[in-house]
């Protein structure tokens, strides 16, 4: 992805070497909660709080650089999604904020820390990263390359726009009537939705500002593949349980980024009505 040199985003906030609350769970937490939860959900609901930590408050420069990539695809979010709504919907897009953090913060959902993985919470409208999941894309999943962590963040953004545009708050409720398979299934549409909105994202920023570059989008469909839900069950406990499914598999999120990227269309992307 062609980004040194743009611009980044006035809605980043900061937080790395702040500390907070440590939350338990170490490499076998960060296993556990990502095979749940990547990538959306609550976060914070198979974690245990425990003592107060701080973090470092120096970063390396390599890390500072990921920041600023971060960053500037926030902002190529932000001017991808005023233009949809203005264009869609004759709306102000309302910016999320996006919140570096390392090892632990406080969000509107409660606390998280590096286990939870990136997360969305509607309740503060801001994602919130901590920089070692892009490691951590390319060692555990590898899924290598800067587009990979691009795909991670227009996700995330996409949960916002389904915020804004009051799908999260019905699926929300409709969880609260379903047993656990059928309210998997609505989970499973959502992030499906997500994944394909970050391609909606991906295709309107390449053409506007032609940023993207040969094997881009190979990366994020290598990073989709590598966290569907069957392939992440499979890894940890040598069999799959569909009705368990709280993402989608892997053929699922490759297909629904794709086709976000190939129509550019979000009415193209009712995922409730194709998931069985």
């Amino acid at each position: 992805m062609r980004w040194r040199g743009r611009q980044g985003s006035g809605n980043v906030e900061d937080r790395r070497g702040m500390g907070g609350l440590a939350i338990g769970g170490g490499i076998g937490g960060i296993v556990v909660v990502i095979l749940s939860l990547l990538f959306g959900g609550n976060p914070l609901e198979n974690l245990n709080v425990g003592s107060p930590s701080s973090g470092s408050s120096t970063s390396s420069p390599l890390e500072d650089e990921k920041a600023q990539f971060v960053s500037v695809v926030l902002n190529e979010t932000e001017m991808v999604w005023n233009q949809i709504f203005h264009e869609e919907f004759g709306a102000d897009y309302s910016e999320p904020r996006l919140v570096l953090f390392t090892q632990n913060a406080q969000s509107g959902c409660g606390f998280a820390s590096a286990a939870t993985g990136p997360f969305y919470c509607p309740l503060d409208s801001k994602v919130y990263i901590d920089l070692s999941f892009y490691d951590l894309l390319s060692s555990r999943f590898g899924a290598s390359g800067d587009f990979a962590m691009a795909y991670v963040v227009a996700h995330e953004v996409g949960h916002h726009v389904q915020n804004l545009l009051g799908t999260s708050g019905k699926v929300q409720q409709a969880r609260r009537q379903l047993g656990e398979k059928d309210g998997n299934k609505l989970s499973v549409a959502l992030e499906l939705q997500a994944d394909f909105y970050a391609g909606v994202w991906a295709h309107h920023t390449q053409r506007n500002e032609q940023i993207l570059e040969d094997g881009d989008i190979e990366e994020a469909l290598r990073a989709a593949n590598a966290i569907g839900d069957d392939k992440l069950q499979q890894q940890s406990q040598g069999y799959v349980v569909p009705d368990a499914f709280t993402h989608g598999t892997s053929a699922q999120r490759m297909y629904w980024f794709k086709k976000g990227y190939e129509t550019g269309d979000i009415k193209k992307g009712n995922t409730f009505d194709e998931i069985e």
